[in-house]
């Protein structure tokens, strides 16, 4: 056959097209696996690690209630210690819903030891009704404890693999990226050869946005969440791009939160307390903010020493996440502003029920933080700031609780600083109590 010039053309458009084809093709087929992989991360990843430690909280909830049943003997006790076991099964339920093969095996022993767990609590249960309190005691610190470490350490194992899989799917998205940019310009500089035009299309269509993707994942993979991913296409390449954003702005919230929560307490700081009341300003539904704070709490540090200090602390984070999150309500929130302050945030329609119950509980509680001296004497004694002896009265609790539907303050900083104003006030009475900003203003 004579190889004419029209056959010559013909050929090269012919390679020209099956160029375009092949990178329409490669470019297509990477995105697909980018964006199924960056799904992967959004759905499953994430979805593990956030609910392995939603379980190892109920889990440490229960051992705290198995613990202080075995001191106190309080049914009430044992009603949270399985309240707290259905928490940890219907989380663990979610998790094998989500079909995830690795984590079927070990889902499996977490639940079998978990069974395990809540029978051993029906045995101590059981010797502390008999008043078989060294048996009851020896099943908690041996069976239970093992069977706790056990769960502990496979939910650690869980949430570490998630997090091992969110690195490397990264790092392969990276990988991936690169390949696929790298091919298509090899493709299209070779379809330069045929057709410069079309190469030209090629180059603009797909190795663009594709440096684009790489430049973003190689700044998630950095740590880098401010990246500008300037894509908008209703493709592929646009779904990938909307993906990436959104995995970006929740990255960058969950390290916000992550760095933001207290050490100490473990609930959430200053930057999740301030979202959290924007958010139900803007809704415009009636909520109220109780700010905690203790009294008279640095001369009883300066006694008892810091640590015993940063024990209350706990005390009154445990006190507030028990009366709050035991409501079977959602949507209440509790965070720790730092120190001796905490915030509460829930419906108005009963801040007033929990703010009482909290001041009881806490004055119930905060007994067996002093000496057997100073309870009898009600007050103990120390040094004020210039040195000199000074009986000081016990740690006391003050409430002060300000109502608002998005229509009286303008942002979280003017709500905070009227409760502020208001626990300054509250400060002024005997004693623990909680005071509502609907009181002060019609006694005023």
């Amino acid at each position: 056959m004579k190889l004419t010039i029209s056959r010559k053309l013909l050929a090269s458009y012919l390679a020209m097209a099956l160029l375009a084809v092949s990178a329409s093709a490669y470019a297509s087929f990477s995105l697909h696996n980018l964006n199924e992989l960056a799904y992967a991360i959004i759905d499953e990843d994430f979805f593990v690690v956030d609910t392995g430690k939603k379980m190892m909280d109920a889990l440490l909830a229960q051992e705290s209630a198995e613990k202080r049943y075995l001191i106190l003997k309080d049914p009430s006790i044992a009603e949270l210690f399985w309240s707290r076991s259905q928490e940890f099964k219907d989380s663990l339920e979610n998790l094998r819903k989500n079909n995830i093969p690795a984590t079927a095996k070990m889902l499996s022993q977490i639940s079998l030891l978990h069974k395990q767990y809540d029978d051993f609590f029906n045995q101590t249960v059981t010797l502390v009704n008999g008043n078989q309190m060294e048996d009851a005691a020896k099943i908690s610190e041996t069976d239970s404890q093992r069977a706790i470490e056990d769960m502990a350490t496979a939910l650690r194992d869980i949430r570490t693999r998630a997090e091992n899989n969110i690195d490397t799917r990264m790092n392969l998205i990276k990988t991936r990226g690169v390949q696929a940019s790298r091919m298509t310009i090899t493709l299209s500089v070779i379809g330069l050869i045929v057709g410069l035009a079309l190469a030209l299309l090629i180059t603009y269509n797909i190795s663009r946005p594709l440096k684009e993707l790489k430049k973003a994942t190689e700044h998630i993979a950095e740590g880098k969440f401010e990246y500008n991913l300037n894509i908008n296409r209703p493709d592929e390449i646009g779904s990938l791009a909307d993906a990436f954003s959104f995995m970006m702005e929740r990255l960058k919230v969950l390290e916000g939160l992550l760095l933001d929560a207290s050490p100490l307490t473990g609930l959430p700081g200053n930057m999740a307390i301030e979202m959290e009341i924007k958010k139900r300003l803007s809704e415009r539904k009636r909520f109220s903010l109780c700010h905690i704070d203790l009294d008279n709490f640095k001369p009883f540090a300066d006694k008892y020493g810091y640590a015993w200090g940063s024990e209350v602390i706990k005390e009154v984070a445990q006190i507030l996440t028990e009366i709050v999150h035991t409501t079977d309500l959602d949507g209440d929130f509790v965070g720790h502003v730092g120190g001796d302050d905490f915030i509460v945030i829930t419906g108005s329609e009963r801040a007033e029920q929990i703010c009482k119950k909290i001041v009881e509980e806490f004055d119930r509680r905060s007994m067996k933080f002093y000496s057997e001296k100073d309870r009898q004497k009600g007050f103990i004694t120390g040094k004020d700031r210039q040195g000199k002896q000074q009986d000081f009265p016990l740690v006391t609790m003050t409430i002060a609780v300000v109502t608002d539907d998005g229509s009286k303050f303008q942002g979280p900083l003017d709500m905070a600083k009227k409760a502020a104003e208001l626990k300054e006030y509250a400060k002024t009475l005997p004693g623990s109590n909680y005071v509502k900003q609907e009181y002060v203003e019609k006694l005023s």
